[in-house]
């Protein structure tokens, strides 16, 4: 295939090699897993929240409104906790986003000179084109047999 431009869909590139689709369906799992436990404590603090409102009437105020503040103190506490825990998925799912394209631009860089092409541009930015070629399908293939999954290599 020669061809002066080149074309790549960035998103499925990463979405269909077998680095991606774990690291995709891991941050699945964990999102679902975080969500879950949310809704446990949210159900939790919920119940807590309605104890405590009903023992307002058998409390003096300055009583009540310790308890009130603590329990205030520990939802935002926990809503901190759920932030930072989000926060990290977010981060390994960059993070790994960026492995993959350290392995993955040399291996497009070698496509684009095997090609006599000039430029790899991002399928999405070009309208219509009579002569660029799409190289998503062997990038794929070629970073697949280059990085697998990831779970070997990150064991290195």
């Amino acid at each position: 295939m020669r061809s002066p431009i080149l074309t790549i869909d960035s998103e499925r590139l990463y979405r269909e090699s077998a680095f991606g689709q774990r690291v995709l369906q891991e941050v699945e799992a964990r999102s679902a897993s975080l969500a879950e436990e949310n809704r446990t404590i949210e159900e939790q603090l919920e119940q807590e929240e309605a104890a405590l409102t009903e023992q307002r009437s058998e409390m003096e105020a300055e009583e009540f409104r310790a308890l009130a503040d603590a329990f205030d103190a520990r939802v935002q506490a926990i809503r901190r906790e759920r932030e930072a825990k989000s926060g990290d998925i977010a981060s390994e799912l960059e993070s790994n986003r960026d492995r993959f394209l350290t392995v993955a631009l040399p291996i497009l860089e070698a496509i684009m000179l095997e090609s006599g092409a000039g430029i790899v541009l991002e399928q999405r930015s070009v309208f219509i084109s009579a002569n660029a070629f799409d190289i998503t399908d062997t990038a794929i293939a070629r970073i697949n047999s280059a990085l697998g999954d990831g779970t070997e290599s990150a064991k290195d």
